[in-house]
Order: structure tokens, then sequence, then C-alpha cells
């Protein structure tokens, strides 16, 4: 089975002036395609060739970076396009309780994405995660990903430079305002917190 890139979810307008059709076009048909095409390279023939990219994932972990790496970004970017919207919506209400007990309101939750993605070493990522009932953000460097971790991913944010320097230079703090602020997809975030398990990568 070959995996293919995920649509984007929207016109390549829907974002900007966030992030550009320029950066997506780049970002979107460029990075995420070159990851997707190493992934199915590397496992064409082989015991893993029809396995779904979660459990190529979890079975090249520790055992084959190079392997990892790029399913781990093809993961990521995947969940990353659907974790943004040009309507952003507002959380549901069980969305909304849950924010509310862990970080005391939707906007102080904004804000400590914001640090935590401004003030992230390098490249990675920062994510809203379910954990045991729980809100947590979480954060992973490099090409690390949290589709086979202990928790349910609920919202990501690309934080390497690719996803942002066309539109911010290198102002990392000027992308998160703008993506925090008013593209995040809170329908994602509800749907994936009401199925209660990790989200799969389209077939």
């Amino acid at each position: 089975m070959a995996f293919k890139v995920t649509p984007l979810p929207y016109s390549d307008t829907a974002l900007a002036p966030a992030i550009s059709a320029e950066t997506l076009s780049y970002h979107h048909g460029k990075h995420h395609k070159a990851y997707i095409d190493k992934t199915n390279a590397a496992i064409d023939g082989t015991d893993m060739a029809d396995a779904s990219l979660e459990d190529v994932i979890a079975k090249a972990r520790g055992s084959n970076q190079g392997l990892f790496n790029n399913s781990a970004q093809s993961w990521n970017h995947g969940f990353y396009w659907y974790s943004l919207a040009g309507d952003t919506g507002t959380p549901s209400d069980e969305l909304k309780s849950m924010i509310d007990d862990a970080f005391g309101s939707v906007d102080d939750l904004k804000k400590q994405l914001k640090e935590r993605g401004a003030g992230h070493f390098a490249s990675g990522w920062v994510w809203l995660v379910e954990k045991g009932g729980k809100l947590e953000i979480g954060e992973t460097h490099d090409g690390d990903t949290m589709a086979d971790q202990d928790c349910n991913p609920l919202l990501v944010i690309d934080l390497w430079e690719h996803a942002y320097y066309l539109d911010h230079q290198n102002a990392r703090p000027a992308y998160l305002d703008a993506v925090v602020d008013g593209k995040l997809n809170w329908a994602f975030a509800a749907e994936n917190l009401s199925r209660g398990t990790t989200w799969k990568y389209p077939a």
C-alpha cells in the first residue's frame, strides 16, 4: 500500500495571510510529498508494505531512524493540515470545559501554545493532547511524533522554519500569533477528543 500526500482540506488561499498559498505550495506540495515518497520507497517490498502509517512509525522507532523520520514527518504533516482551518470556529462545550480545567481559559491556552512554540529550541512541533482524561501541551523535536505515544493528539503546530519563513521570515512568534489566534481547527480538535483514539492517517 503506497501512502499518499493528504489533500488540503481547504483552498490554498484559505489560511492567508497567516500562511500563504506560496508557503503551502512548498510545504505541502514539496516537503510533505518528499517524506511520503521516501517512506514508500523504504517499505516497498518489505513486511511493512501493507502496514498502516501508524504501524510503520511504531515499528521503525528505535530501529530504523531514516524510516522513522520520514514516516513520522508524513503523519505529522497530515495531522497539521487538518489542525488548521480558514474558519477557526470555537471549541465544543466538552473541549472548552477541559481547556478551562487545564489552562484556565481558551485565551490562556492560546498564550501557552504561543509561549511553548516560541521557546522551543530549533525544529519540532507543539501539540495539544488529551492524556488520562486531561489536556496537556506537549512538544516533540525534529521529526518526532505523538502518533504512537500514550496520548490522544488533538492539534499540532509545525515549528520547522519552512512552515513560516516565506511569510514571516525568522519571526516564529509572528507565525504563532497568526496561527494560534486565527487558524486553529477547533472542530478537528473536538472530533479527536470525542473519538478518544489517535487520528489515523488516511489510506
